[in-house]
């Protein structure tokens, strides 16, 4: 599984559908949404998933000229989060790229999901690619990888009852060497308060290169989230890369400012950032953390735009820019 610096052929996206699962705050979402689909596809082809005729129509009006570098797909959806649902794509040593077409449960049955667990297949056939159907239970943004055979991920997202009943560490370490040539998996123990994902990874600490890790923290003790925070820091701090050098550990702050949903609190997170073509998009919240977190993250990608865009109105679903978003890698399709 290459790593998300990597070259990208085009970023698949799922238009946002359904004004119940944002909590009443649709209008607010597709403003926001647009403006990251018209920012990404500046860099790079973006390839859209509308679940209606409607849902289109929105979208291309929002995006009016903007929507030149954009493929329009109506198929059946549920949600919007494709970095879950969606597949992950391989590249075999000729370049070639294919993809693992992973079971998807809503993260252990939360909301809806028989229409999403068929994007994979019509990722597939669409492009003509070929492509592995497996029997676990595993979302993209569960995964952070290096493409050179590191990953990581954490133990509450992971090891849940809900996903892979009885499928250990040393399980997840072989299935995951086998499919996506991951072959030192890293652990924490656990992600943000009230995320329904149960921790994923890319909510909190994330690969910047294949030496560098950034992490969430908070300076407030009094926050439920500091305490599992520090635990992952001092765990990646005796953590080693592909050559079994340490890793270079940058703090990255959360947010300031609690914010509450309709479900409790919500887990604003600026490690939700989406890595593209000569650019990266970083979740912004109208929080004093806001321009400190854009701060500490440009100098880690040099060469790339490091833009700030609003996220307030999208965190009221559960997650931001990654979990919208997967990437597929340059390279010529391997022929299904």
């Amino acid at each position: 599984m290459p790593a998300e610096w990597e070259a990208h052929a085009a970023t698949w996206m799922s238009w946002p559908a359904d004004d119940d699962l944002w909590f009443g705050h649709l209008e607010g979402v597709r403003r926001e949404y647009a403006e990251l689909v018209r920012t990404i596809a500046r860099f790079e082809r973006v390839e859209l998933l509308c679940r209606s005729a409607e849902c289109e129509a929105d979208a291309r009006e929002r995006l009016g000229a903007d929507a030149q570098n954009v493929t329009f797909h109506q198929v059946p959806l549920d949600d919007s989060w494709v970095r879950d649902n969606g597949p992950l794509f391989v590249r075999n040593a000729a370049g070639e790229v294919a993809l693992v077409n992973w079971q998807f449960n809503s993260w252990g049955g939360k909301f809806e999901w028989e229409n999403d667990n068929q994007i994979p297949e019509y990722v597939a056939e669409y492009l003509g690619m070929a492509h592995w159907d497996r029997p676990e239970v595993l979302e993209g943004g569960g995964l952070e990888v290096t493409g050179d055979g590191v990953g990581l991920t954490t133990r509450s997202c992971f090891l849940t009852e809900t996903r892979n009943p009885g499928l250990t560490e040393e399980g997840y370490t072989f299935l995951l060497g086998d499919t996506l040539g991951i072959r030192k998996l890293l652990w924490l123990e656990g992600g943000l308060e009230n995320d329904h994902t149960d921790g994923h990874i890319d909510t909190i600490t994330r690969f910047a290169d294949p030496h560098t890790i950034v992490t969430s923290v908070t300076e407030d003790q009094s926050d439920a989230n500091w305490a599992v925070m520090q635990a992952n820091l001092e765990a990646l701090r005796g953590m080693t890369d592909a050559q079994g050098q340490p890793f270079r550990i940058v703090e990255l702050p959360l947010p300031a400012t609690r914010l509450e949903g309709a479900e409790g609190r919500l887990p604003p997170t600026y490690a939700n950032f989406y890595i593209g073509n000569g650019f990266v998009a970083v979740p912004q919240y109208g929080d004093p953390n806001d321009a400190r977190a854009l701060e500490i993250l440009r100098p880690l990608f040099p060469g790339r735009e490091v833009i700030g865009l609003p996220s307030r109105q999208i965190i009221e679903g559960g997650g931001s820019f990654h979990c919208l978003t997967q990437q597929q890698p340059a390279g010529a399709v391997w022929a299904g």
